[in-house]
């Protein structure tokens, strides 16, 4: 990556978002681009619930890439409060990436963020077409077109995260629109988030794999305790709390006789050990909120604010 200083006369820093609707590869590109796992992915739609900062680290500039979750006709209060966080973050970057993948027609998704792109300012939106791994020359040709006719793009830039295609590109693009600044975080760290959201995330993630369409959206985590174990320095012990709507949704994640359960705990722990370089010990345990994502007391609690 090479080092980064700030005292280079033409050096530039500031943030980017991607948006676009769910499940477009928007995590996953972050990812590629950072070099590293810093926001989940998961084929299920509405993943991200956050808005996740990754940093890319060049010896001639630091880009901050803001995740957020994908922007949606919302049907709860957290669906709505999901799209505010979205469209709060629109105003407070240097330039948006508006994601649209090659191997899917534009929709009326596509259609209604574009106009709230068009509303939101001044703010210069590169559209990306992502995921080009799984389309044809002559498909990603013909949603280049589309896409120019969708609105007036600073740029269009076609990428494959999964291959690395055009990511170097894209980053160019990107930091070509960011103002000329110091570094805005020490070398090195790839995201600003604290190590409880991210693990909360990771667990959050093992739960989502494989499970029935109607449950991901129903799953929270919270991590209640992270601390050193007693006595050692090489063991991290971990308290987490994982909430579904319903009894139903929790038997689901329980698996029979604690079998998914075990195993979710398992890839979790597997992720959590790799982010954080130690070896860990996870209690994990599910309960019922009711209709959380309807209440606006229980949606505090679990971290999602007004």
């Amino acid at each position: 990556m090479g080092d980064v200083s700030s005292s280079a006369p033409d050096f530039r820093a500031g943030f980017a978002c991607f948006v676009g609707r769910p499940n477009v590869g928007k995590s996953t590109l972050m990812n590629a681009l950072v070099g590293t796992k810093v926001a989940i992915t998961s084929s299920k739609p509405q993943t991200t619930r956050r808005a996740i900062r990754g940093i890319v680290h060049r010896p001639d500039a630091q880009l901050v890439i803001v995740d957020t979750p994908g922007l949606h006709r919302p049907r709860t209060l957290l669906g709505e409060r999901l799209d505010s966080l979205v469209l709060s973050t629109l105003t407070e970057v240097d330039v948006i990436g508006f994601c649209l993948p090659a191997n899917e027609p534009i929709g009326k998704g596509d259609r209604f963020i574009a106009e709230k792109l068009a509303a939101a300012g001044k703010t210069p939106v590169v559209a990306v077409v992502t995921k080009c791994d799984l389309a044809g020359h002559e498909q990603i040709a013909a949603q280049l077109l589309a896409v120019s006719q969708l609105a007036d793009f600073a740029e269009i830039v076609p990428v494959s995260a999964q291959s690395g295609d055009r990511l170097g590109v894209l980053a160019d693009v990107l930091i070509d629109r960011l103002p000329a600044s110091p570094p805005l975080y020490e070398g090195g760290r790839l995201t600003d988030e604290p190590e409880q959201v991210l693990v909360s995330e990771l667990i959050r993630e093992a739960a989502l794999e494989g499970v029935r369409d109607e449950l991901p959206h129903s799953i929270a985590v919270v991590v209640d305790e992270m601390l050193p174990r007693e006595g050692r320095d090489d063991l991290l012990d971990i308290y987490a709390h994982m909430f579904v709507e319903r009894p139903s949704q929790k038997a689901i994640v329980i698996g029979h006789k604690g079998t998914r359960l075990r195993d979710v705990g398992s890839r979790a722990r597997q992720q959590i050990e790799a982010l954080l370089g130690t070896r860990v010990y996870l209690d994990l345990r599910i309960s019922v909120a009711k209709d959380w994502q309807r209440d606006p007391k229980q949606l505090r609690r679990l971290g999602f604010y007004d």
